[in-house]
């Protein structure tokens, strides 16, 4: 499976192209909103989501039939922006389950700035 153009496919909300990529019977969790959805229901939540979007798979790690990918998406106006981690377990080209936990990029705490640790990665 290439994970740059599912990828590509999610971020442009392409309905058809995203279906190809699942088995029937896939799902989806988002572990952050305690979410489960069929492959239908993921589809409806990421293509009737507002506003277009960008987006780079920064890493990608291969594990058996396991992919993991970290992806930075964003809005193209950027005033959202999301770093996602995705483990995609995949049998013969297709995607039987897909759990991911998704952030807002920000600033570090307040906290953490106070007491002056860390540095910026770029």
């Amino acid at each position: 499976m290439n994970t740059a153009q599912f990828w590509d496919a999610v971020l442009k909300q392409d309905r058809e192209a995203i279906r190809g990529y699942f088995d029937a019977d896939a799902y989806v969790n988002w572990h952050n909103t305690n979410e489960h959805f069929t492959v239908e229901e993921f589809i409806r939540a990421n293509c009737e989501y507002p506003g277009d979007w960008t987006g780079q798979v920064e890493r990608e790690v291969r594990a058996g039939d396991t992919i993991i990918t970290a992806t930075h998406v964003a809005t193209k106006d950027g005033k959202s922006s999301f770093h996602v981690t995705s483990f995609i377990q995949v049998k013969d080209g297709k995607i039987l389950a897909v759990d991911e936990y998704w952030g807002d990029d920000g600033e570090a705490p307040k906290w953490r700035q106070d007491m002056h640790i860390g540095s910026k990665i770029n």
